[in-house]
């Protein structure tokens, strides 16, 4: 009721009813139902839609077995290969967001509460712009930067630095640099919005009670700030842990992201039930990791989404 009366009170009774009809249907129909079905689906055996319904169709953990002991007749204890890509896939982009948020808190910082009002319009704008591009393309284009025979190999080798070119993609420097890059906004501007809303006599108050720099930002802007923190650590870790495109262009060849093998149960095993059960897995992480930095950082939900 609270929000259908916020959306009547800001828009209107037309276009606030519309609103909330357009939430409520883009709630049910494009999250809860797919979610539902894909975790109901996980628990299937692979059949055809003629077979769905049939003798055949009963609820089963075949695929999350899988998961954890590979297909019968292995002579592993466990699926090594699902595994080890599972936990890589969630430490790597643990990695990835702690750097995103090193990165970004800096840049946030100095933008909402150091630079002038045109030098910050026209950082958010310099920011903003090379985001334009589809993210598929910009990581073609930091591929070939970071290539054995790339530009910036290349220049390197001109120079005399090198011998011969560094193997940025080989050892997933290019996969790290493409996802920290690729998700840099949803990082930057929760944390903005967060250290903008500080008030700056707090600032100043801290300065003239004799605190440091580094002590004013840990006792007075990150306290503030944690709710900023926590929107933008669950946004890139959720896009991070879920990426396609930028893992197949930009990682290794010995790195394959966990996403690439629900890709594979699904177009090219056609095995709709594993690949909906390796999904389910990744969203139940996805979720630990919120709840985590929710109870971490001592912030509501409704605090992350303000």
């Amino acid at each position: 009721m609270n929000l259908f009366s916020s959306l009547i009170k800001k828009n209107g009774p037309i276009i606030g009813t519309y609103l909330l009809i357009a939430i409520i249907f883009w709630f049910i129909f494009l999250i809860i139902i797919p979610q539902l079905y894909m975790v109901d689906l996980s628990f299937r055996p692979n059949l055809s839609p003629l077979e769905r319904g049939g003798d055949k169709d009963f609820y089963t953990l075949e695929h999350y077995k899988h998961f954890l002991f590979g297909s019968a007749g292995s002579n592993n204890y466990f699926n090594v290969v699902d595994i080890s890509v599972f936990f890589k896939t969630i430490f790597i982009s643990i990695i990835v967001t702690i750097l995103n948020l090193l990165f970004c808190y800096p840049i946030a910082f100095y933008i909402a509460k150091v630079a002038q009002p045109n030098s910050a319009r026209f950082l958010i704008i310099a920011l903003i712009i090379p985001f334009w591009i589809n993210e598929l393309l910009r990581s073609f284009a930091l591929r070939v930067l970071l290539a054995n025979e790339g530009v910036i190999n290349t220049f390197l080798t001109q120079i005399g630095l090198i011998d011969t070119g560094l193997l940025f993609i080989t050892n997933n420097v290019g996969l790290y640099s493409g996802l920290t890059y690729a998700y840099l906004l949803l990082m930057m501007f929760p944390l903005y919005n967060a250290i903008e809303s500080l008030d700056k006599n707090q600032l100043e108050a801290a300065k003239d009670l004799g605190s440091s720099t580094f002590w004013t930002h840990i006792r007075v802007v990150i306290p503030h700030a944690k709710p900023g923190i926590v929107s933008g650590c669950t946004m890139v870790f959720m896009l991070t842990v879920g990426a396609l495109a930028t893992p197949v262009v930009l990682g290794g060849p010995n790195t394959l992201w966990f996403p690439e093998l629900i890709y594979q149960w699904f177009k090219m095993s056609n095995n709709w039930s594993r690949g909906a059960a390796y999904s389910f897995l990744l969203l139940i992480i996805s979720v630990i990791f919120v709840l985590t930095m929710m109870r971490l950082f001592k912030v509501r939900i409704g605090e992350i989404i303000k």
